[in-house]
């Protein structure tokens, strides 16, 4: 599925058997070593395309689902290392191999300092390329068979990803206001991703080579903000020492983003609202009108049209912002998302942390699918670095979540025991006891996993070894 606001701009990914073959992107300015890698990939089974420049790689990056990157050093414009730092960034799970014939032990290290997979130098071998692609695929992450619920279809604009037909409505609206001068007013709860969404207007848009400044209006003193917004002359108020150049005058040319904007003082959204509608202010302390072209995005939690019948927000500024607006859902809107971008945050933060956690338990996610998200996916993220942290095995578990409701299900759920023991005059077997108990909670265990015995062992807080032999004990 494709859109045309600008043709292209986000793709669609599937599942599905018939998709299944790794995507291999071919980076070289040097069209035979392109087309011999190409043939022998293809004979591989890979599905292949090529690039002979960094900047059409980066293009096709955000239009093929790619799997893996084989790029050389040396070209012109973009060469291999920055195109590496470029995929590192927006692309952080796809591994980026280099081939160079000017091979270097320091450009080598730089190179696994920026997240290389490896550094192959020509001539190369052809069983050692097979190798080494075949091996840089299997790092390629593989829980998805720990979440149940996947739907079809994957589509990602900028750096956000869905499966969500909320959100599906946002990704194609984007890039059609993307080039457009207009302001836009993104509102959403707390932690949604309306500064993603920013962004992703910024950068698909005529200004995505510009500045692209962000200032939280709710985070800054009052009688500091006007400064960062609007600079300062020197001696304008006490401790003033030197000229300092506001924002706005910062991000000419380009597009400037006020987060929390329903927090801005009166006093400044009276200004504002002459930058909105002038293009040009004057710094604190001075009389010369600086003109700007600055393209205004604002974000707010709060419902400005309240905020403006409660006389705490100007209706002429809230209007000349809401020219286009977009509505981010909250995370319990698009349930959907909840496996998509656990999968993403895992694999974000296991590299991070330099931990080899694969994959999430199936009790795990659907404790995560049951909580409620006060705080969005910005909450999300959160519990899922400090249960990448927390983990001990190279899958997820439920006792990582550090979920509230979760350990609240917890307590409440009843014993897997119909009776407690009663110690009569003859006493008590403990042994046979202890032994039914253990045997009860093996069986539990593998019920609630559908059989799946590594999930079990995480649920009952053993290793697979130890699991394994109470199974065979009790015959199992």
């Amino acid at each position: 599925m494709s859109f045309t606001h600008p043709e292209d701009l986000f793709t669609e990914t599937t599942d599905s058997p018939s998709a299944a073959r790794p995507k291999i992107l071919i980076v070289d300015d040097d069209q035979s070593l392109r087309e011999f890698l190409e043939i022998l990939l293809a004979k591989e089974g890979y599905s292949v395309c090529s690039a002979p420049s960094g900047q059409m790689a980066l293009r096709l990056m955000d239009r093929e689902n790619v799997s893996l990157v084989v790029s050389d050093v040396r070209m012109p414009g973009i060469d291999g290392m920055t195109l590496l730092k470029e995929i590192k960034a927006k692309h952080a799970d796809v591994p980026v191999i280099l081939i160079t014939a000017f091979a270097s032990l320091d450009t080598a290290m730089a190179a696994m300092k920026e997240g290389a997979w490896d550094y192959l130098t020509k001539p190369f071998r052809i069983e050692e390329i097979r190798e080494v692609v075949e091996k840089a695929l299997e790092t390629r992450p593989k829980a998805q068979s720990f979440i149940r619920d996947t739907a079809d279809k994957i589509y990602k604009l900028d750096n956000m990803l869905t499966k969500s037909p909320v959100m599906l409505k946002i990704f194609q609206l984007i890039p059609r206001i993307a080039s457009s001068p207009s302001s836009v007013l993104i509102s959403g709860e707390s932690g949604t991703g309306k500064e993603l969404a920013a962004r992703a207007i910024h950068n698909l848009g005529v200004r995505k080579d510009k500045p692209f400044v962000v200032i939280n209006c709710g985070g800054i003193p009052e009688n500091l903000l006007e400064s960062e917004l609007f600079g300062h002359s020197r001696g304008a108020f006490t401790g003033a020492d030197r000229k300092k150049q506001g924002l706005f005058a910062i991000a000419d040319q380009g597009t400037i983003f006020l987060d929390e904007i329903g927090e801005l003082p009166m006093t400044l959204q009276v200004k504002l609202l002459r930058v909105v509608q002038q293009k040009s202010f004057t710094s604190l302390g001075d009389t010369k009108e600086i003109k700007v072209d600055v393209r205004i995005l604002a974000a707010t939690n709060r419902d400005l049209e309240k905020e403006v019948i409660a006389g705490r927000f100007r209706e002429d500024l809230y209007y000349r912002l809401n020219v286009i607006q977009i509505r981010m859902p909250p995370l319990r809107e698009r349930p959907e998302d909840i496996p998509l971008m656990v999968q993403y945050f895992l694999d974000k933060y296991s590299k991070e942390q330099n931990k080899a956690v694969q994959g999430i338990s199936s009790f795990a996610m659907e404790a995560l699918q049951k909580y409620s998200f006060p705080g969005n996916v910005r909450e999300l993220e959160n519990i899922i670095e400090r249960s990448v942290a927390l983990a001990t095995s190279n899958l997820l578990l439920p006792e990582s979540l550090s979920l509230a409701e979760f350990k609240q299900q917890k307590t409440a759920e009843s014993s897997p025991f119909s009776y407690e023991p009663c110690l009569g005059p003859e006493g008590l077997d403990l042994e046979q006891f202890l032994s039914h108990i253990e045997k009860t909670l093996l069986k539990k265990a593998l019920e609630r996993t559908n059989g799946v015995k590594t999930e079990a062992a995480g649920i009952l807080g053993l290793n697979f070894r130890s699991f394994r032999y109470r199974l065979s004990k009790y015959a199992l």
